[in-house]
């Protein structure tokens, strides 16, 4: 553990990822590592479509072995995925995935980068994927990061030559790279982008292939490998107490809610990259060879190699403090290099040496973890210097804000504090991810700000600047001003400091379902963000929708209290969907964003305002039962969607399960991914089907193929296999091939009009295979492809019956399609049309 620590901190030391965390130290290890990264001038971009797409034993080793400057484009966030470890889907999942992601590469050592794209969800073609992303402006975003970045050679994870045979997000991924390859060199290729980057031609464009791409291990030792390099990944890095493999397992196990958590490995391990564009090597193990990868390669640069180089060659690790005066020399010359690109890395690269090397402590925190436009929070600047070197601390900024012009020396190990109160700007903005601070499109999120085009997140409201002089030299050391605090149970902790609105409101529900022409109360919360907050909240209703009152006054006294505010809501006599939404009016203001905090022991704690609206449904819906057993699986909110029309819906804990604590229920439902992520289900899977057999109504949810847990097999009563087919196309037509069953008919009446108003996808992970026992009740199908029967199946089993659905309640529930209720309201009344009366829901 103390090596992965110390690697770790080496790793922080190199990054420029602004993370909330507590201060690493760095071991004379993890310094001389960072030297030779110093001395290394070249970089490699990584290219890919998803979170957890990248290969991290690739990115480690370049990172780490080639010593180059190595980053991962990522052209999405992964907001279509699913999420393994809570309920946050869409886009607060691409916040989550995005921080994952961030996390992996403080762990393998590389950087970050985005596009706009939108993962709308599983794609079957690039051309599909391309229309939908608007491939022009994707393109100009791979294009922009190419000419911001510089790489000297770019990998792709995918095959831009194989479309269709793969998710249409990966091969589109490749196609942009290869095409962006020429283009950003092209000065009249997005020429807007050339007053914040330059042109630039990266040297050679690699595929990352592997024996999977040909089909089986056999096939590529038969290929021929005259266009491939092959470079041995597990190498053992001694400095780090760590293989590379170890690494990259250790980086790829960041993806937590993608299920990634997975043993390191260990030995050898081959990695290929076929050559696309550029001059092949004649080294077959070094994609850098030819490049000039030395301080030659800048003008001026030749100077500060000269030193940098002994510092590396006699690298002191008793003491590395003896390279001070050589560093603090090397550090004036590269402030002299006219290549801007170079000198603001390399002045980075390099603070971040000496700062290590001093042992120098320097923060600036706060004792709350979010503040607003024109308030005043107090800061604590505090700086310690470990050494026995001259250093002193000249100036601290925040911002543009002098806070101290009395030059202060640190002495060796004598703590240096100062409190101060600082006014935050009344234009300041909020932080909250950039991306979704305006509504996007389906296949791209809108940025106004092309600046912030490519960052992985939000650049912090505000940094401290400590102007240190150190052998005559002043030298600026950045640091985001954090919040420090501790917690019992953890310790110390930080966590990104945040400005926020005054208050901000958000609906208990975001899907309000309306069973008949009732009136329902509707509350919603107003939390203060700071203290004595009054003002008024306004309703905005959609067409045929009314309120008692569409104004409120409320009055909060303290700081993070809430008020909850009830307006009672009429909807339209016919069915109707709509949007209600609140306004906040404090002072002047109007405020109308909810606040959602995403916290993971793993990542920082992420604040996100969205736009704070629920949808209202009036819909006429009949339901048969009362008593619900839900059983989750890899996390959803389908519970709360059945609530809402009038279900009594019960959490089960797997472990309790016995066939007598199931026989309360009208019928038990497995969450999504069940019988891949819990155990349990492996030992309780007799008594789930006992519960069918006696009489009761058992639901499966899709589960991925071949992830059983502990291989468990068996999840149906008779034969059911599992396979990767999908319809990934919400409109697509969808036939009812069993019109007389029960299961389209009791207590709802399903026509093909009830498919309309689907979000992202049909279904997912349908079965191919089943028994006979088995009805098919719905066919369907993506466009050029043979049709599915395969999305909802039912089966009698004894008594009762086991019904199978690939069909995405989990997307369509929360988002209230009408269809989906009515559809999954029949799922739970079948059988009980010939036991009881159709029961209307109550509102």
């Amino acid at each position: 553990m103390r090596h992965l620590l110390g690697f770790l901190s080496c790793i922080l030391l190199i990054s420029s990822t602004v993370f909330s965390q507590a201060p690493k130290s760095s071991s004379p290890a993890d310094i001389y590592h960072s030297i030779e990264k110093l001395n290394f001038l070249g970089t490699a971009l990584y290219i890919a479509a998803h979170p957890d797409d990248e290969n991290t034993r690739l990115i480690s080793y370049l990172s780490n072995n080639v010593k180059a400057r190595t980053g991962y484009l990522s052209l999405t966030r992964g907001d279509g995925g699913q999420n393994l470890i809570g309920t946050e889907l869409r886009e607060l999942l691409g916040v989550l995935r995005t921080q994952e992601l961030l996390a992996a590469r403080r762990v393998d050592g590389g950087e970050q980068f985005f596009t706009r794209a939108n993962d709308f969800g599983y794609s079957k073609h690039p051309n599909e994927t391309l229309e939908i992303w608007n491939k022009e402006a994707i393109l100009g975003d791979v294009v922009r990061t190419i000419r911001k970045f510089r790489p000297d050679i770019i990998i792709n994870r995918f095959d831009h030559r194989t479309p269709g045979s793969t998710h249409g997000h990966h091969t589109s991924s490749a196609m942009l790279s290869v095409e962006a390859f020429d283009l950003a060199n092209d000065i009249n290729a997005y020429p807007e982008q050339l007053t914040a980057a330059n042109p630039w031609q990266p040297s050679r464009l690699f595929f990352n292939t592997s024996w999977w791409f040909y089909g089986s291990e056999e096939n590529f030792k038969k290929a021929d490998k005259s266009n491939l390099l092959n470079m041995d990944v597990g190498v053992y890095y001694p400095m780090l107490g760590k293989s590379n493999n170890e690494i990259a397992s250790l980086a790829s196990s960041q993806h937590l809610c993608q299920g990634f958590g997975r043993l390191t490995t260990r030995g050898s391990e081959n990695e290929y990259i076929e050559l696309l564009k550029g001059q092949l090597p004649n080294d077959k193990s070094d994609p850098f060879e030819g490049i000039n990868t030395s301080w030659s390669r800048v003008q001026g640069g030749k100077e500060v190699g000269s030193i940098l180089y002994k510092v590396e060659e006699n690298f002191n690790f008793k003491d590395p403090t003896v390279h001070l005066p050589d560093l603090a020399k090397a550090y004036e010359l590269i402030q002299k290099i006219s290549d801007e690109h170079w000198k603001n890395l390399k002045t980075q690269e390099l603070v971040n040496i000496i700062t290590a090397i001093l042992g120098l402590h320097l923060e600036a925190t706060t004792q709350t973890p979010s503040s607003n436009p024109g308030e005043t929070v107090s800061i604590a600047i505090e700086a310690l210097n470990r050494s026995g070197i001259n250093v002193t601390l000249t100036s601290t900024h925040i911002n543009e804000e002098r806070l101290s012009s009395e030059a202060v020396i640190l002495n060796n190990n004598a703590t240096y504090k100062n409190t101060v109160n600082f006014n935050i700007p009344a234009n300041t903005k909020f932080t909250s991810p950039y991306w979704l601070l305006k509504k996007g499109d389906l296949g791209i999120y809108k940025v106004t700000d092309g600046t912030l085009i490519g960052l992985p997140e939000t650049p912090r409201a505000f940094t401290a600047i400590f102007n240190i002089n150190l052998e005559g030299v002043s030298i600026p050391i950045e640091r985001p001003v954090q919040f420090r605090y501790a917690r019992p149970d953890k310790g110390e902790l930080y966590q990104p400091f945040e400005i926020i609105p005054e208050a901000t409101a958000e609906f208990k529900d975001k899907v309000v379902i309306f069973a008949d022409a009732k009136s329902k109360k509707i509350p919603i919360t107003i939390k203060a963000h700071k203290d004595n907050v009054e003002g008024q909240i306004v309703l905005n209703l959609g067409k045929g929708w009314q309120v008692e009152q569409t104004q409120k006054g409320f009055s909060i006294a303290k700081k993070n209290d809430e008020v909850t505010i009830y307006f009672t809501l009429t909807p339209p006599a016919t069915e109707n969907e709509g949007i209600i939404s609140p306004v906040l009016k404090i002072n002047g203001k109007e405020i109308t964003k909810e606040l959602v905090t995403i916290a993971y022991d793993h990542i920082p704690t992420q604040t996100v305002l969205l736009p704070s609206e629920a949808k209202v449904v009036r819909l006429d819906i009949e339901k048969a039962g009362e008593n619900i057993g839900y059983i989750m699986g890899a996390g959803d909110e389908v519970p709360t969607s059945l609530k809402q029309i009038g279900y009594n819906v019960q959490l089960i804990d797997p472990t309790t399960i016995t066939t007598e604590s199931l026989a309360k229920y009208d019928a038990v439902v497995m969450g999504i991914r069940a019988y891949n992520v819990v155990e349990e289900l492996t030992f309780k899977q007799k008594f789930i089907l006992d519960y069918a057999k006696n009489g009761g109504t058992v639901i499966v949810q899709y589960n991925t193929a071949s992830r059983w847990r502990n291989q468990f097999e068996g999840i149906a009563p008779y034969e059911l296999t599992i396979s990767r087919d999908r319809v990934t196309d919400e409109n697509s037509t969808v036939n009812i091939i069993a019109k007389n069953h029960s299961l389209v008919n009791f207590p709802n009446k399903i026509n093909t009009n009830d498919f309309n108003g689907w979000v992202q996808e049909r279904g997912l992970y349908f079965p191919n295979k089943w028994g006979p026992e088995f009805t098919p009740i719905l066919e369907m199908n993506d466009k050029n492809e043979d049709s599915t029967k395969g999305s909802l199946l039912i089966a009698p089993y004894g008594k009762g019956h086991y019904i199978y659905t690939g069909l995405s309640f989990f997307r369509e529930l929360p988002m209230g399609v009408p269809g989906a209720y009515k559809l999954f309201s029949n799922l739970l009344s079948v059988g009980k049309d010939k036991v009881e009366s159709k029961q209307k829901i109550k509102g």
